[in-house]
């Protein structure tokens, strides 16, 4: 059955309850409430919750199209002739948009998958950020003990810097990945991502 489109008014309020929660969850993360979008919106609750009665559902119109942006950056990435600088410029591109957006950072750091679109994007970035590391590590650019959950971490520890200082210093992350990345880069890991152990 085909879902009917909405009345002028009523797409102008869902476009205007979009418009809102977009612009708080980029300032103020994911977990903003229902209840200050609203008002911000100028909206009634029930009008939010008819249009988006699962905030999962809102969290999803709002950034499935930023998650296939960074899907599309990883592929772009793996293009790239020298593994190292596909991994790094990916990196970076990463941090730059989740600067500007604190509610798709905390998505892409896992604090909430969403629908299925959302999770399915998040788990190809993870699939091509490890073919990002496979080919630094093949071309002699990383260790070999460096895996995809070495990446993992390193998005953690950048994302966390930047969101400690996002409102005093916003770049700061940018001099926090190039000391991950420099430390990637010379980690002493075992195959597994143990440090080694001197004898």
């Amino acid at each position: 059955m085909t879902e009917r489109p909405l009345r002028r008014d009523a797409e102008r309020n869902r476009q205007r309850l979009l418009e809102t929660a977009r612009e708080l969850m980029a300032r103020d993360g994911l977990r903003v409430p229902y209840e200050e979008i609203a008002r911000a919106a100028g909206s009634g609750m029930g009008t939010l919750y008819r249009r988006f009665p699962d905030r999962q559902d809102l969290v999803d119109a709002l950034f499935a199209e930023h998650v296939d942006a960074v899907v599309a950056l990883a592929q772009q990435a793996c293009r790239s002739d020298d593994p190292w600088s596909g991994l790094t410029w990916f990196m970076e591109r990463q941090f730059e948009l989740e600067a500007g957006n604190r509610a798709l950072g905390e998505l892409l750091r896992g604090d909430q998958r969403g629908t299925a679109r959302l999770a399915q994007g998040c788990a190809r970035i993870a699939e091509l950020a490890a073919q990002l590391i496979e080919r630094a590590v093949g071309a002699g650019q990383l260790p070999p003990g460096v895996t995809s959950d070495d990446l993992e971490a390193v998005h953690l520890m950048v994302g966390a810097v930047m969101d400690a200082s996002r409102q005093q210093d916003p770049d700061r992350w940018r001099r926090a990945l190039a000391v991950a990345l420099a430390g990637l880069r010379h980690a002493d890991l075992q195959p597994d991502g143990e440090p080694m152990r001197s004898a």
